[in-house]
């Protein structure tokens, strides 16, 4: 894979959309301007995959926006999706050899992408990154945790329940979903229904009649196949309480 060539803009840095809660927010404006100076921004086309699975780690990757998909091959050559990043969240193993997932587009997405080793050594030269790397890895450990504790006690309903209010929220904060209600909000699915069934641990069969039972009880609406609008958001919670 080609080493992607520095950004050539000044400092599109200054004006990140994502710059106040991405890895590097706690970086002052000098610090910025030197990793801008590593990394160079990149636009996705759904479908277009960033990492793959096993091969050296080259690069690490700060999402800007759009929905990427981690995801990884079976031993019977299936593909299994381990989570999504959305705007703000870090990609890519730092300090690794080796890339644990592929990551793929789902939306047109717009990434800042680094070199492996530049980001490394600089992450080693300004301890405030290294230390928001390990906020970052002990949030992603936790949310890895409470996704087990989900696969292991909930059934099909809270599930889905629990998906659709956790991409709803994620949407929202990004800017990708619309709030149209104080107990309501409007987003668009960026997966597809096998997919949400690939990630739930579910087939699409369960995934679909578990959806069509929270829109005929008034919980939620499809205008389309993935356009969701959550109705009764206290209804939604209290499945999963």
């Amino acid at each position: 894979m080609d080493a992607p060539a520095p950004i050539a803009a000044a400092n599109p840095c200054s004006a990140c959309a994502i710059r106040n809660r991405a890895i590097c927010a706690d970086l002052d404006e000098n610090e910025i301007a030197i990793l801008n100076t590593l990394g160079r921004q990149r636009l996705l086309q759904p479908g277009e995959q960033l990492l793959w699975e096993g091969e050296e780690a080259v690069l690490v990757a700060n999402v800007i926006a759009g929905v990427l998909k981690l995801f990884t091959q079976t031993s019977d050559g299936k593909e299994q999706i381990l989570g999504l990043a959305y705007p703000s969240d870090f990609i890519g193993r730092p300090f690794g050899e080796t890339t644990p997932y592929g990551v793929e587009a789902l939306s047109e997405a717009h990434v800042c992408v680094f070199r492996r080793s530049d980001f490394d050594r600089f992450a080693r030269e300004h301890p405030r990154l290294e230390h928001k790397l390990l906020e970052r890895t002990l949030a992603e450990l936790d949310r890895t945790r409470r996704w087990m504790l989900m696969l292991g006690r909930m059934n099909a309903e809270q599930r889905v329940a629990n998906f659709l209010l956790e991409t709803a929220d994620r949407l929202a904060r990004d800017g990708c979903g619309t709030a149209v209600g104080v107990q309501s909000a409007a987003f668009t699915l960026p997966l597809s229904r096998q997919q949400v069934a690939d990630v739930l641990g579910l087939t699409i069969e369960t995934v679909s009649r578990q959806l069509t039972r929270l829109k005929a009880g008034g919980i939620i609406a499809l205008p389309a196949r993935r356009e969701v609008i959550i109705s009764d958001r206290a209804r939604l919670e209290n499945l999963i309480a």
